[in-house]
C-alpha cells in the first residue's frame, strides 16, 4: 500500500456522559474525506484507543469504514497486549476492507515494565511479537513507535526486511526522529514492495478494488438483451478500475506535528500528525508546498503550526476543543481524561485563530 500524503489520526467522539458516539465519528470521517488528505488513521495514539472495550473498539473501526471515501487509504490501529488479541482484531479489519493495521509496542514490554531485563532479552522479545504477528496478519502492518513506546532502531530495521511489515510512523521528538530517518534510509534501502496505484500514481486501497469487482460483476452481456439471431459485436468486459504497479522502499510517516517537514526532507513518504484533526488543510499545505519542490513557502506553513500544534496535543482535550473550534465534532476526553480549563480554552482558541476553517 503507497502512504505518500497526509494521513488523519481520528479523535474517538464520546457522548457527555461518556458513552461512544458512532453518529459525530461518522460525520467527521465524512467531512475528512473531502479534504485532499490521503488516508485516515482510525484509533491511533490520540484516538483514546486505550479506553474503549473490544466491542467499542469494533464499532470504531466499523463506522470508520462505512463513512469513509473508497479511495481514502484506510489504517486501523490496534492496541492490544497478546499477540492472540491484535491477530483477532486485524481479521475483523480486514472484513471491513482496511489497508493496513497500526501496531505499537504492547505496554507489558513498555521500558518502564522490564527496567531489569536485559535489553537483548527485550529485543528479542519485540521481534516476536511484530514478527509472529506479520507472518500471520491478514494486513500489511505499520509500526507505532511513540515516545512512551519506541521501538528500537535496531528491531525497525530488522522488521523493515519483513514483506508484511510496510512502515513506520514514529511521533518521536524531533533530534530522535532525524536520527531514526538518517539510519532507516541507510539500512532499509534494499526492502523493495510492489504497490498497486492508479494511472496517476494514487493508492488503489481493498474498498476500490471491491468497488470495481462489484462494477464488473454487474455488466451484462450485449447478446442477452436481443433475441435477434444476428451477431452483436461487444467489447470484452473488463474492470472500471485503471491500475498500475509501483516500487517503494520501506516507508516512514512523520507523526510529529512541529517535525512534520524535518521528517519529509529527511526522507518520510507521508507524515500522519495528530493535529490533522484539528487542521488537516493547514497540515497538507506543508505536505504540498514540500511535494512541490518550495521548500521556503513549506517552512513558512509549518511555522503557523507550531504554536496551536504545541497546545492542541497537549491532551486529548486540547486536540478534541481544537476539533471544535474548526467544525469537527471534539467534545470530551472519556474519564480520567479531564476538560480543559477555562484559560486553556482561551490559549488555544487564539492559537487557532490563523488556522480555522
Amino acid at each position: 500500500m503507497l502512504l505518500e500524503g497526509l494521513h488523519i489520526p481520528l479523535t474517538t467522539p464520546f457522548h457527555p456522559d461518556g458513552r461512544l458516539n458512532p453518529r459525530k465519528l461518522a460525520a467527521n470521517v465524512v467531512r475528512y474525506s473531502r479534504t485532499p488528505a490521503a488516508g485516515l488513521l482510525a484509533l491511533g495514539p490520540s484516538g483514546e484507543p486505550t479506553l474503549l472495550s473490544d466491542n467499542e473498539t469494533r464499532e470504531v473501526l466499523r463506522t470508520a469504514a462505512e463513512s469513509a471515501a473508497p479511495e481514502k487509504v484506510l489504517i486501523a490501529g490496534i492496541a492490544r497486549d497478546s499477540v492472540h488479541a491484535t491477530l483477532d482484531l486485524a481479521a475483523y479489519a480486514a472484513e471491513l476492507d482496511y489497508d493496513a493495521i497500526l501496531v505499537g509496542v504492547p505496554s507489558i514490554l513498555a521500558p518502564c515494565s522490564i527496567a531489569e531485563e536485559p535489553p537483548l532479552t527485550r529485543l528479542r522479545e519485540l521481534l516476536t511479537f511484530f514478527q509472529t504477528l506479520a507472518d500471520r496478519s491478514p494486513l500489511p502492518i505499520v509500526l507505532l513507535s511513540v515516545s512512551a513506546r519506541p521501538i528500537p532502531i535496531a528491531a525497525v530495521i530488522e522488521l523493515a526486511a519483513h514483506p508484511h511489515v510496510l512502515a513506520l510512523l514514529t511521533a518521536l521528538p524531533r533530534a530522535a526522529n532525524f536520527d531514526s530517518f538518517e539510519v532507516l534510509v541507510q539500512h532499509t534501502v534494499a526492502s523493495r514492495r510492489e504497490v498497486t496505484v492508479t494511472h496517476t500514481f494514487a493508492p488503489v486501497t481493498a474498498r476500490m478494488k471491491k468497488s470495481a469487482s462489484h462494477a464488473a460483476a454487474q455488466l451484462i452481456a450485449a447478446s442477452t438483451l436481443s433475441s435477434a439471431p444476428t451477431a452483436i459485436a461487444e467489447p470484452p468486459a473488463h474492470p472500471t478500475l485503471r491500475a498500475r504497479t509501483k516500487t517503494v522502499g520501506f516507508q516512514v510517516l512523520a507523526g510529529d506535528t512541529r517535525s512534520m517537514l524535518d521528517g519529509l526532507i529527511a526522507g518520510a513518504a507521508g507524515a500522519a500528525p495528530a493535529f490533522a484533526a484539528a487542521a488537516p488543510q493547514a497540515c497538507y499545505e506543508v505536505y504540498a508546498a514540500w511535494k512541490d519542490g518550495d521548500e521556503p513557502l513549506a517552512k513558512e506553513k509549518q511555522e503557523r503550526l507550531r504554536a496551536a500544534a504545541s497546545l492542541a496535543e497537549a491532551s486529548p482535550a486540547a486536540l478534541k476543543f481544537a476539533c471544535d473550534l474548526n467544525g469537527y465534532f471534539g467534545g470530551l476526553p472519556r474519564l480520567p481524561h479531564l476538560p480543559l480549563s477555562g484559560a486553556d480554552r482561551t490559549a488555544l482558541e487564539h492559537a487557532m485563530k490563523p488556522l480555522r476553517n
